[in-house]
């Protein structure tokens, strides 16, 4: 079934009334949303500065981190949540966060999904009132009241075992997370669950007091992981954080939240690239991963199939080892939506193209899956594919990408009204200005969102060849555990201090907070797309985007290029 052909339905209860805020572009919640207040911070969005606190919020569907769920919950909490969600197309991220909002705190965040016609009436409203399942909103045209049946569970098709989860046969826990999965099912279309191999944990950053309140109930009301679980970056540096400075209260609480997701099982190797660690997933594997990079990663470069889970689903696929049935678990769900054709220069180009392609993807295809046709001659390493799902991520809110002649479901068959799209290279160069807003002048290098590969260690030390950073400039690699660890053992590590480049695990940029990110930063660069995005909203600084060269030099010197790179400059 189309978006189009989707009827108006509740997803999840409640009544509500507020002013309507229309946005066209979906928000990505985390980074884009304030935690403590419901402004819009995404300095990136159409509606920058507006609140969603109290409003009728209607998108035609999410994008970005998984974390957006989080955001939500903290927004519930405080009491600065939208009054009510409207979608018009496939959204899961903000879905799940009201339903735990709903479900487990009892604090409803009532959520619609119109069919087109219905979402565009209401979208020229400007109150609108929700009441006992009917939603009523007019304007100079009249009032609209649109058929509202409730989404159900009801026609699941359930294994014997996922009947008696249901029915508290493993507790409490259990019984609320195939209850929330059910609920997810039915708002996907999906008629059944389907068994995955493995979990990535997402919601484990110390963002805001949500997190740690509902990792340490599911905890204490005895959830545990039935699959081997991995868990993404954390708030701090899980061994040293004492050491840095940072705050007692702070260092505790992200320390509990981290404790309470490895209480539950899951294994701490605290990254934000578990695609980096041993026995990667194969292609084909189903798998129940969050954390939007990671995702995005493992379903175009790896192959394998998940789709983008929100934060407090990842536990609960966990904990069942099962997942809606729906999305890109199937063939037919990955097939591209989209065809970008890309004006790639012949030859020439560095390593920042990747992620202003995976940028600009990402806004070709806000929600649907692309295939990006033009860059078959380049040669990207695996480093510039992470880049760019990465970056991809940040303005999109698909689970994948597929690139012609780099990823292996490229050849799979567009749908037959596919939409055509274009990248030119002017495009190439209002993305490349719109993301170096940053002072020129350099006192921290910012490498490593997501964290930092063995290979990519290796190169920032070649490119120093024996130099150090200028005083004043502090260089910082945010990288995980493991491959720390091997690291060190190289050598490298140590060789890296020496120059002034500070490697840092189990945390990531997105992540990092004062004073661990050096407090008296002002201009700041990056070779991540995904960073260089989020940069404001989450540390109040404008970053600058560049090659992993241009960084490095950057770290040497203390300045940022004075111009793009050679291959943007070209006619």
């Amino acid at each position: 079934m189309t978006d189009q052909q989707r009827q108006s339905r509740i997803i999840t209860r409640g009544d509500a009334e507020g002013e309507v805020l229309v946005c066209a572009e979906g928000i990505s919640f985390w980074g884009g949303v304030d935690p403590d207040t419901g402004r819009i911070i995404d300095v990136h969005h159409p509606n920058h500065g507006d609140s969603v606190a109290g409003k009728i919020l209607m998108m035609p569907t999410s994008r970005g981190s998984c974390s957006g769920s989080g955001v939500l919950l903290e927004l519930s909490l405080n009491g600065h949540a939208p009054a009510a969600f409207v979608f018009a197309e496939r959204e899961e991220i903000l879905t799940l966060g009201a339903l735990v909002s709903d479900q487990i705190f009892g604090l409803p965040i009532p959520t619609l999904a119109l069919s087109r016609d219905d979402y565009d009436r209401l979208a020229k409203c400007r109150h609108a009132t929700l009441r006992a399942g009917h939603l009523i909103a007019g304007n100079d045209a009249g009032t609209i009241r649109p058929d509202l049946p409730e989404a159900g569970s009801d026609e699941l098709r359930l294994t014997e075992l996922d009947k008696a989860r249901l029915d508290d046969a493993e507790g409490p826990a259990m019984r609320m997370a195939m209850e929330i999965l059910c609920r997810m099912a039915a708002a996907d279309g999906a008629d059944h669950l389907i068994d995955v191999t493995r979990g990535h944990i997402d919601g484990c950053i110390l963002a805001h007091s949500a997190n740690l309140i509902f990792a340490e109930k599911m905890a204490d009301l005895g959830a545990r992981v039935s699959i081997p679980t991995t868990i993404n970056a954390i708030s701090v540096d899980r061994e040293n954080w004492p050491a840095q400075n940072v705050p007692e209260d702070f260092g505790t609480r992200a320390s509990r939240l981290a404790d309470a997701y490895v209480k539950m099982g899951a294994k701490p190797v605290f990254t934000c690239a578990p695609y980096l660690l041993d026995n990667p997933p194969a292609q084909g594997e189903v798998i129940g991963w969050s954390e939007s990079n990671a995702v995005i990663f493992a379903n175009t470069v790896l192959g394998a199939r998940t789709p983008k889970h929100p934060d407090y689903l990842d536990l609960f696929i966990a904990m069942t080892g099962r997942a809606p049935a729906s999305g890109v678990y199937s063939e037919d769900g990955r097939r591209p939506r989209v065809i970008i054709d890309v004006a790639a220069p012949e030859a020439g180009v560095d390593d920042v193209f990747w992620p202003l392609l995976g940028w600009l993807a990402g806004q070709r295809a806000p929600d649907h899956i692309p295939l990006i046709a033009g860059v078959e001659h380049l040669d990207p390493s695996q480093d510039d594919l992470k880049a760019l799902c990465a970056a991809f991520g940040t303005t999109s809110g698909a689970p994948m990408l597929h690139i012609a002649g780099h990823t292996p479901e490229a050849h799979l068959e567009p749908v037959s009204d596919a939409a055509r799209r274009r990248i030119s290279l002017d495009d190439f160069r209002a993305a490349w200005t719109e993301l170096n807003q940053g002072e020129r002048g350099i006192d921290l290098v910012a490498i490593g969102s997501p964290h930092a590969s063995l290979a990519e260690t290796r190169k920032i030390l070649a490119l120093l060849d024996g130099r150090s950073c200028a005083a004043g400039t502090r260089a910082i690699v945010t990288i995980g555990r493991d491959t720390l660890r091997t690291a060190r053992a190289e050598g490298l590590a140590d060789a890296l201090a020496s120059a002034g480049v500070r490697l840092l695990p189990d945390l990531c940029w997105c992540s990092i907070v004062e004073p661990v990110f050096p407090p008296d930063t002002r201009g700041v660069i990056t070779n991540s797309g995904k960073y260089a995005h989020y940069a404001h909203g989450l540390s109040g600084r404008h970053a600058r985007l560049a090659s992993l060269a241009e960084c490095v030099e950057a770290a040497v010197t203390g300045r940022a290029p004075e111009a793009p790179p050679a291959w943007l400059r070209a006619s």
